[in-house]
């Protein structure tokens, strides 16, 4: 992609975050826009591009997930999983097919069906079955059916920037948003908590988690695509920006992951580099260093040091707290109690957050994946898990291709444990880790001889 280009859509980006803010109900139509602009493009494309314009618009819908959210954009919570799904099953009805090496996502996907029998019979009479279901399960079927799709896919290592890419741009509305809804943080300032103010009026982990993955991919442009001084600078601003408006949601999981994809991510790049672009990495590693340190001292003077005390675990007074997991390792100890319970079948979908009201009176969804899904679907859940945790691993065995498989992988791993599966960006960002990356091979030239 042309630098104007790129410049030219980040302007763009800027100005539907500034739309959105003035008058919101044009985050309706950013949502309509969203969906019938990738069908037209996903059908009116050709056999060959189709499959990148499927990802490319999964990628979109991932990034603009939790903008559309905190705006009231979404007609349905979780529609930007459902577009993802749907996309996906397109794109596989009007392709080639998929990989018949992608059967244990099939298994894992007939694996979860249980689950929502023994919910039926399980569930309190007042809960509704359909949103229980959906909440819970919209997020392991869209990883499900983004694991089908991608398993082994040939794809271009441009095209694979491009889908990124398309995954920053509505990232960028979303940081444009959050500075014109909290300029100052220092106002909304309220101890050491996750700060809803400073995340849009939306949930601080769920806002953290996306800003953190786009900090990732940018810091990845950074050391791969910024060919030229303006482009690192461009990047590098972007890169602050969104970093900035992560660590001031006073949510920490996804800051905690954006830290360590990335540093998964230069360690690997750096390993399979030449030694002359090893020096090249050096550089943009001192600068990123650089820009990462300067946007901490930044967001500790902006909430005046609240923030150095938040990750050492402490209060406003500077008091240390006693659990650091603010909450999650009962909702673990919880959701293992229940596997315990009923190893077998599980306590069925949606179940736990029933069974904590029953015994302590309060209302809260899972935070992490891999209990919830041995705690509701017991031994079948166990298989699932093994699944998704084994299967691309065996592949890298075989193909390693993806630059940005471990990154990818762990971003999957550990976002579901701090965050479960409330987003569709676990989902897809894994389906991404099973991409067989194609590199261009540098053509050689040779000259005619005539006898």
């Amino acid at each position: 992609m042309k630098s104007y280009n790129y410049i030219n859509l980040i302007i763009l980006h800027a100005c539907i975050g500034f739309v959105v803010y003035m008058f919101k109900p044009f985050s309706k139509l950013y949502f309509v826009g969203i969906l019938l602009l990738s069908l037209y493009y996903i059908f009116l494309a050709t056999a060959k591009k189709r499959e990148v314009y499927v990802l490319v618009s999964c990628a979109y819908v991932v990034g603009s997930e939790v903008f559309l959210r905190m705006t009231d954009g979404n007609f349905l919570y979780e529609a930007s999983k459902y577009f993802v799904i749907l996309f996906l099953f397109i794109g596989m009805i009007l392709s080639e097919g998929v990989s018949k090496k992608s059967f244990p996502y099939i298994i894992y996907l007939l694996i979860l069906i249980p689950g929502i029998v023994i919910a039926a019979s399980t569930l309190n009479y007042d809960t509704n079955i359909r949103k229980a279901v959906a909440f819970n399960l919209s997020g392991p079927f869209c990883l499900g059916i983004a694991a089908i799709y991608c398993y082994g896919r040939k794809i271009n290592i441009k095209d694979l920037q491009n889908i990124l890419l398309a995954t920053i741009l509505p990232l960028i509305a979303t940081t444009t948003y959050l500075f014109l809804y909290t300029p100052s943080i220092k106002s909304i300032l309220s101890g050491t908590g996750s700060n809803f103010a400073a995340s849009g009026g939306f949930g601080p982990n769920q806002v953290a988690t996306v800003l953190g993955l786009g900090s990732f991919l940018l810091a990845a442009r950074l050391f791969l695509q910024s060919k030229n001084l303006l482009l690192k600078i461009i990047n590098i601003c972007i890169l602050a920006l969104m970093t900035y408006r992560a660590i001031v949601t006073f949510s920490r999981g996804g800051v905690f992951v954006a830290v360590v994809v990335i540093v998964a991510f230069i360690a690997i790049f750096y390993y399979k580099s030449t030694s002359k672009t090893k020096t090249r990495i050096l550089y943009s590693g001192l600068v990123f260093g650089v820009c990462i340190l300067f946007t901490w001292l930044v967001s500790s003077l902006n909430t005046e040091g609240l923030i150095d005390k938040r990750y050492s675990n402490q209060d406003a007074l500077g008091r240390e707290k006693e659990d650091i997991t603010t909450g999650r390792t009962d909702l673990l100890a919880n959701e293992l109690n229940a596997f315990l319970d009923s190893p077998f079948l599980g306590v069925g979908v949606g179940k736990l957050k029933e069974l904590r009201f029953e015994k302590e009176g309060v209302k809260a969804a899972s935070h992490n994946e891999m209990s919830r899904i041995v705690g509701e679907h017991g031994a079948f859940g166990l298989v699932a898990f093994s699944i998704l945790l084994l299967t691309p691993l065996f592949l890298r065995i075989r193909n390693k291709n993806n630059i940005y498989f471990y990154s990818f992988y762990l971003f999957w791993f550990l976002t579901i444990n701090h965050s479960s599966m409330r987003i569709a960006a676990p989902a897809f960002i894994y389906g991404l880790c099973l991409l067989n990356i194609q590199y261009e091979k540098p053509a050689i030239h040779r000259k005619q001889i005539i006898k």
